[in-house]
C-alpha cells in the first residue's frame, strides 16, 4: 500500500474530485491547501500579482491511500485526462507500513 500525493493548482480542483471519485480503484482521498515555491512558479498563468511578489503559489495537496496494483492505472487516468490537470502537478508515492480505522 503506498500513498500517492498531487500537488496542483487550486483551479484543478473541482475536475480533479470529479476525476478522482470516478474512479473504482480510489475509495477516497484528501485536500489540503498549501502554498508552494519552485521554478515552474516563474510560468505560472494563475499567479495573483501579490503571490508574484511574494514568491508562493496557492496550490492543493491531495493525498491518496492506494493498493499497490492500482497505482499504475491511476497515473495513467490522470495523465491521459485534458483540462486543469495535465501539465500543471507533480506526484510522488511513500510507502504505508500501516493503516486502519480507530475505534
Amino acid at each position: 500500500m503506498k500513498v500517492l500525493t498531487l500537488i496542483v493548482h487550486t483551479n484543478a480542483q473541482e475536475e480533479l474530485t470529479e476525476q478522482l471519485s470516478s474512479m473504482e480503484q480510489i475509495t477516497g482521498f484528501t485536500f489540503s491547501h498549501v502554498e508552494g515555491h519552485g521554478t515552474e512558479s516563474e510560468s505560472d498563468n494563475y499567479l495573483s500579482a501579490h503571490d508574484a511578489t511574494i514568491g508562493l503559489a496557492p496550490r492543493l495537496r491531495i493525498d491518496i491511500l492506494i493498493e499497490d496494483p492500482f497505482i499504475g492505472q491511476v497515473l495513467t487516468k490522470l495523465r491521459s485526462s485534458e483540462g486543469n490537470i495535465v501539465g500543471q502537478g507533480i506526484y510522488w508515492l511513500s510507502p504505508v507500513e500501516e493503516g486502519g480505522h480507530l475505534l
